[in-house]
């Protein structure tokens, strides 16, 4: 199954914060195809405007660990954490043992090991959005 086969009936919205070009526009195309809302950012300077400023519900914060920035991309999860607690974050970081510790450092949240396939990107980001339907139905 690919992820065009895995539509969403209502599109949630992901924040790509990735300074590598390449990686984010192919993540981005993929989570597009997958029928998700996708906002990119090359920084995490970019990626905290993009928090302090939209008025859309950003479902989920998709960073990379080492990206671009004044901001650390710690500290910008921590901001998304404390300012917009519904939002969830996966962050990405090679080699995995600095992707664990990205998770953990990001109060548990969920890591991704680089290099990715778009698959496990968006399998990840289909379960938190499960976990947060459910929470929020209880």
């Amino acid at each position: 199954m690919t992820g065009s086969d895995t539509k969403n009936p209502s599109p949630a919205t992901v924040l790509i914060v990735e300074d590598s070009v390449l990686v984010r526009l192919a993540i981005a195309a993929y989570l597009r195809d997958c029928g998700y809302r996708v906002i990119e950012a090359a920084s995490s300077d970019e990626g905290l405007i993009v928090l302090q400023q939209s008025a859309t519900m950003i479902d989920i914060l998709f960073s990379d660990a080492d990206v671009a920035g004044a901001l650390d991309a710690f500290s910008l999860c921590q901001w998304s954490r404390k300012n917009r607690p519904k939002t969830k974050i996966v962050m990405a970081a090679s080699p995995k043992g600095a992707a664990v510790a990205a998770g953990k450092l990001c109060e548990e949240g969920p890591y991704l090991a680089k290099p990715y396939e778009p698959q496990a990107v968006e399998d990840y980001i289909r379960r938190l959005l499960a976990v947060q339907n459910i929470e929020e139905s209880s």
